[in-house]
C-alpha cells in the first residue's frame, strides 16, 4: 500500500461499503502545522459540550488504533479485523492504499456508532487527500508553511493551492494568521467557491510555564495544557471554530474543552526537564525553540533529533544553528529514518554541531547526562520515535 494521490479510488472504496461520509455531519481540518492539536482541541470542547464526537487524526504514535476516536475511544482490534473482513476483497481488487483503507474505516466507524460531529484531519495536502471526499459542514485551516515538498510542491504558492483544494462550495472558512502568499490564494480560492471566510483575530497576554499556556482571546482567559505561542493560536482557531459551528455552546464550556483537551507529541513532558516533540519541519522546530526559550530563558538545551527525510535541510539547519549546548542525532529501531551517520554528516556540513548515536536510547541517556548538568532535554523530529520515547519510562 503506498501512495496513490486521487479521489477516485477512495470514491469506490467507500461507494462499496455504502458511503457512510454521507451521513457523517463533519469538520474538516487542513493546513501543514498545528492540524492534529486543533482536531483534538475541537474534539474536546464538542466533547465538553455533551456531543459524541469522532476523531480522524493521522499519523498515530504507538498504535494504530490512535488515529480513529469516538469520545477519545480508540477503535477496537476486533472493529478492525470486522471491516477488514467485509471490506477486504473490493480492497484488494481497488488495490487501496494504506490511508484509503484507514480513512473508510474511520468513516464506517463513525457511522457505526452514530457520532453527532466527527472532527477529520487531512493526511497530506488537501485536494487530493483521501479525506476530501466529504462535505463538510465547517473547514479550518490551520498556519501552511514548506512541509511535504516531493509531493505538495516546491514552494508556497503550489503548496498553498494544494491545501486550499478541501474549500467546497458555500462551507464557510474558519483560518489561522497566515503568510500573505498564503493568505491571497486562500481568499482568492474562497471567492472562487461562494465560501465565506473568518480570520482569527490576535491573541494577546501569552504567558506560558510548563504545564500549560495561558492567553486572553476576545476579551476571555482561556488556558489549555499544550504549551507554547503557536497553541494559544491553534486554541484560538478552536474557539473561532466552535463559534461558526455552534453558538449555543457557551464560552464557560469552551474553557473547559480547552482545558481537558489531551494531545501526546507535542512539547511532552516525559521526565524533569526532558520533553518529547514531534516538530520536523522548519515551522515546527521554529516554534519548539521559541517554547523553550520562553519557558526556560537562557537555560541550556540538549537535543535529541531524529528525521525521516533530508528534502529541507538548510531550512532545518537555520533554525537548529548555535541552538544547542549539545545535539545526538539518531535513526530509529524499525530503521524507517535517516541512518545516524548520515544525518550527523549532513547536519554538520550545514554548520549544525552533533554526534551521532546508536540508538534512541542511547540519546536519550545522553541528554539525561546533560540534564543532570544543569541543561533541559528535548527530544524532537518524528512520530516514529515516540513507542521507543515511552518505553524508557
Amino acid at each position: 500500500m503506498g501512495i496513490n494521490l486521487g479521489l477516485g479510488p477512495t470514491r469506490r472504496l467507500l461507494e462499496f461499503i455504502g458511503n457512510p461520509q454521507i451521513e457523517l455531519t463533519t469538520i474538516h481540518v487542513a493546513g501543514t502545522n498545528g492540524k492534529g492539536s486543533v482536531c483534538a482541541m475541537i474534539a474536546s470542547v464538542l466533547q465538553s459540550a455533551g456531543k459524541k464526537v469522532g476523531l480522524y487524526t493521522s499519523p498515530h504514535l504507538v498504535h494504530f488504533n490512535e488515529r480513529i476516536r469516538v469520545n477519545g475511544n480508540s477503535i477496537t482490534d476486533a472493529e478492525i479485523v470486522a471491516f477488514m473482513k467485509r471490506a477486504e476483497p473490493s480492497i484488494l481488487r481497488l488495490q487501496s492504499t494504506f490511508f484509503e483503507t484507514t480513512t473508510a474505516i474511520a468513516f464506517d466507524h463513525f457511522r457505526r456508532h452514530k457520532v453527532e460531529i466527527a472532527v477529520i484531519e487531512t493526511g497530506l495536502g488537501g485536494r487530493l487527500d483521501s479525506t476530501n471526499v466529504i462535505i463538510p459542514n465547517l473547514t479550518v485551516m490551520t498556519p501552511i508553511s514548506l512541509d511535504h515538498m516531493e509531493i505538495l510542491g516546491k514552494d508556497l504558492q503550489t503548496i498553498s493551492e494544494e491545501k486550499s483544494g478541501i474549500l467546497k462550495e458555500n462551507i464557510p472558512l474558519v483560518y489561522s494568521e497566515q503568510n500573505p502568499i498564503v493568505e491571497d490564494i486562500l481568499l482568492k480560492n474562497a471567492k472562487k467557491h461562494n465560501v465565506e471566510t473568518f480570520k482569527i483575530d490576535s491573541t494577546k497576554d501569552i504567558s506560558l510555564n510548563d504545564v500549560g499556556t495561558e492567553f486572553l482571546y476576545r476579551d476571555h482567559k482561556y488556558f489549555t495544557p499544550l504549551i507554547g505561542n503557536h497553541q494559544a493560536q491553534n486554541a484560538a482557531l478552536t474557539v473561532e471554530t466552535i463559534g461558526i459551528f455552534d453558538q449555543n455552546i457557551k464560552t464557560e464550556v469552551i474553557k473547559k474543552g480547552l482545558k481537558t483537551v489531551i494531545w501526546p507529541g507535542r512539547f511532552q513532558r516525559i521526565s524533569e526537564r526532558l520533553y518529547y516533540d514531534v516538530a520536523h519541519n522548519e515551522e515546527g522546530i521554529k516554534h519548539l525553540i521559541q517554547t523553550l526559550r520562553a519557558i526556560f530563558h537562557s537555560r541550556p538545551i540538549a537535543g535529541l533529533f531524529c528525521l525521516k527525510a533530508d528534502k529541507v535541510m538548510d531550512l532545518l539547519a537555520k533554525q537548529m544553528k548555535n541552538k544547542f549546548i549539545k545535539l545526538y542525532v539518531s535513526s530509529d529501531a524499525n530503521g524507517l529514518l535517516l541512518d545516524a551517520k548520515y544525518l550527523s554528516k549532513k547536519l554538520n556540513c550545514k554548520g549544525v554541531h552533533n554526534t551521532s548515536v546508536d540508538s534512541v536510547l542511547n540519546g536519550i541517556n545522553r541528554l539525561e547526562a546533560q540534564i543532570r548538568k544543569g541543561a533541559v532535554g528535548i527530544i524532537f523530529g518524528s512520530h516514529y520515535i515516540a513507542e521507543e520515547v515511552y518505553s524508557r519510562n
